[in-house]
């Protein structure tokens, strides 16, 4: 029990808190490959809970699933030049197709006569090997709008990784869609973002400040990348979700038209648009505490455990009683388990469920059952409270809904609480030091931008939508500025 109390503090090493969570909670582990992690079984668990409900929210737009291949031809990177500026450095380059036995027998060399005519490239992502295939799919207005999903894994190679915040592989989803015109693109673009923005404050109890990139952050080859960002507990950002409007950049590059009503061939319009295993670290850092895991209802693999405290015929009864509330829970969607495993001791179990998140705790022992009581704790506050036994499949089910009420509630609290406007740059330099969003006069420039980023390691994360817009003076060049745009140290 000690040991999965062990945590280090937040306030004394955030960084390491987060990395010793992860271990602890079981969510992932190292890998024998650098750079890349084992998601165990409870943190895939959390992915398969947000995979399920953003698949739901993705067909209800009209999105539909497909898969393309993981390899990609090298010469198909090559053909928009900003996509590939900004993908080179990241690139895994498949080579050969054979590996042999070596001369002493005792291992395995590549074959040097298998080597590829063309490089394939494992994808850091799909835009070019999608639009490739669209230009055989789309030949006249009536197969628009064309919109793909597809979830799957890909391979960004990182020299600095961080479990679940940025590795070699990760998994995701990416939408692709294509449209007839620049207004049908534009608003799927902004549409997508919304649905971002719904999933990570409706399930996740994640506030999110939804805005545009500037130019210098905009994904490679975009016109406009839209983003949702979240705060975490060390007041640092962290891209939670971007869905960005692609122009015709990709359907020039690959020859994707369609026959217009008016039998004209037009150049279609599109987008692209995803989220990754990047959320799970944004829930840990959101909501979790010293104690471990604090995670929303609606996304924990396990929302309720029973752990009965009695022997032989006190243990019976105990399990007798709650079988109808099990089943009542169960036939509401309510995961539930009841623990009565005698391997374990009482106080060990309270500790690894708490440390794994679960929202809610019901304990009954001998005098509970005497007096037809239950102890139950909410993980969120971790207070006890001692209730009859009458009308508790009731009882938990609003418990669960004000657990996840109360934890996006506090994270909002903490969020708005550091969201701070300032127009002096000495003050700012200060400041961001501790963190929090700061709402600053921008003169649109990249030099400005970029001095920013390089004398305080702080970005523009976005223009927010939130907020109105006036016109003022840049804090640092002292140009005029058409709006406030949102500095923040991230992720």
């Amino acid at each position: 029990m000690a040991e999965l109390k062990d945590l280090t503090k937040r306030a004394d090493n955030y960084s390491q808190w987060y990395n010793d969570l992860i271990v602890k909670a079981d969510l992932a582990e190292q890998s024998a490959v650098r750079g890349c992690m084992v998601i165990k079984p409870y943190g895939y668990a959390i992915w398969e809970k947000m995979q399920a409900q953003l698949d739901k929210m993705f067909k209800e737009t009209g999105a539909v699933n497909a898969y393309f291949p993981l390899l990609i031809p090298k010469s198909f990177l090559s053909r928009e030049a900003e996509h590939v500026e900004g993908f080179a450095k990241e690139c895994a380059v498949v080579t050969h197709y054979r590996l042999k036995t070596n001369e002493t027998h005792d291992g395995v060399v590549v074959d040097p006569t298998a080597k590829l005519e063309e490089e394939l490239i494992i994808r850091p992502t799909s835009e070019t090997i999608i639009w490739n295939t669209y230009k055989n799919w789309i030949h006249s207005w009536r197969d628009l709008p064309l919109m793909c999903n597809q979830w799957c894994n890909v391979m960004r190679w990182e020299m600095r990784t961080r479990p679940f915040l940025r590795t070699s592989e990760f998994l995701w989803q990416e939408g692709h869609t294509a449209h007839a015109t620049r207004e049908e693109a534009e608003q799927e673009a902004q549409k997508m973002l919304k649905v971002y923005a719904e999933f990570a404050e409706k399930w996740m109890a994640v506030p999110v400040m939804q805005g545009v990139k500037s130019e210098t952050e905009r994904f490679a080859g975009a016109l406009d990348t839209y983003t949702i960002e979240a705060m975490m507990q060390d007041g640092k950002a962290l891209q939670s979700g971007t869905s960005h409007f692609l122009g015709q950049n990709f359907a020039k590059a690959f020859g994707v038209q369609y026959l217009t009503k008016e039998n004209k061939q037009e150049y279609v319009w599109a987008t692209s648009w995803g989220v990754s295993t990047r959320l799970i670290g944004a829930l840990i850092m959101t909501h979790s505490d010293d104690n471990g895991l604090v995670l929303p209802p609606r996304l924990a693999p396990l929302q309720v455990v029973i752990i009965p405290i009695g022997k032989g015929e006190q243990q019976e009864q105990i399990s007798e009683l709650f079988q109808p509330v099990i089943k009542a829970l169960s036939t509401k969607g309510i995961s539930v388990k009841y623990d009565d495993a005698d391997n374990k001791r009482p106080g060990f179990k309270f500790a690894d469920y708490e440390l794994k998140g679960v929202p809610v705790r019901i304990v009954m022992g001998g005098r509970d059952l005497e007096a037809k009581t239950v102890e139950i704790m909410r993980r969120d506050t971790l207070e006890k409270e001692t209730v009859p036994f009458e009308g508790l499949a009731e009882r938990i089910e609003q418990l669960l809904e004000d657990i996840q009420d109360n934890i996006f509630k506090k994270a909002k609290d903490f969020r708005d609480a550091h969201i701070f406007e300032c127009d002096n740059y000495e003050e700012f330099k200060e400041r961001v030091k501790d963190g929090g969003f700061f709402l600053c006069h921008w003169d649109g420039t990249p030099e400005t931008e970029a001095q920013i980023k390089e004398e305080t390691q702080a970005t523009i994360r976005c223009v927010p939508f939130a907020f109105e817009q006036t016109s003022g003076i840049d804090m640092v060049s002292g140009k005029p500025s058409k709006c406030r745009v949102l500095i923040a140290r991230s992720y």
